[in-house]
């Protein structure tokens, strides 16, 4: 059997930089990785809707050879399990919650445009990457780009998806003040997934200095999938 393709999807505001560490190390593995970058619509930003980056997620996916996984952290979670009917397996990080456990987030009013790249604060970003070294804390400050608030409502008022049509591993930070791990558990039995509960906030198992430990964790899944849940 050929080696994974794997497609790997970041969260809002971020980028593919986000899974640097993982790519690393899934490459070293024989596992040909994929981290694009969600683009904006022709319009910009604020006129970035969900249909815009789930249709870009089905492209690429297509475009890589099977057997491939789907990978995704916080929205591009979400996205990711909108999309298994073209993955052979999925492993979401954090992920946006899925309706109805979409009920368990916290309630924002987003913005047409949310300047998350305009209004970064190296305060602010080491505040979100407790668990990161400087030099990475530095790193997310310079690479942080604006989103679509669009995108983020749709999100928060519920996307529902009648199953999953892989194997799943769920990985879920135990101190996420994001996305709760407890709804996290609870989509995860619900779908019948696996699932690894690893310390730190949300973006810990990316940018954390346990992000290596999460992605070799997530590799050993991938090769045997009933060695979590």
């Amino acid at each position: 059997m050929p080696g994974w393709s794997a497609l790997f999807l970041h969260g809002a505001g971020g980028g593919g930089w986000e899974w640097n560490r993982w790519c690393g190390i899934w490459r070293a593995r024989g596992i040909a990785v994929h981290a694009p970058d969600l683009q904006p619509a022709s319009a910009g930003i604020e006129a970035t809707g969900w249909d815009d980056y789930r249709g870009q997620v089905a492209e690429w996916l297509r475009a890589l050879p099977r057997p491939r996984v789907l990978v995704g952290a916080s929205l591009g979670g979400l996205l990711a399990m909108q999309a298994t009917e073209g993955a052979d397996a999925l492993i979401v990080v954090n992920p946006l919650l899925l309706a109805p456990w979409h009920r368990e987030l916290r309630a924002r009013d987003w913005p047409d445009r949310v300047r998350w790249r305009s209004d970064a604060r190296l305060a602010s970003t080491r505040r979100s990457m407790p668990e990161a070294d400087p030099a990475s804390v530095l790193y997310a400050l310079r690479r942080w780009r604006d989103e679509s608030g669009a995108v983020l409502r749709t999100a928060q008022a519920g996307i529902a998806v009648e199953a999953l049509r892989c194997p799943a591993l769920f990985i879920a930070s135990r101190d996420d003040g994001d996305v709760p791990a407890p709804a996290v558990r609870g989509l995860a039995a619900a779908s019948g997934a696996g699932l690894l509960g690893v310390a730190g906030g949300h973006l810990a198992p990316l940018l954390g200095r346990d992000a290596p430990q999460a992605a070799r964790q997530a590799v050993e899944w991938l090769n045997n999938p009933g060695a979590a849940g």
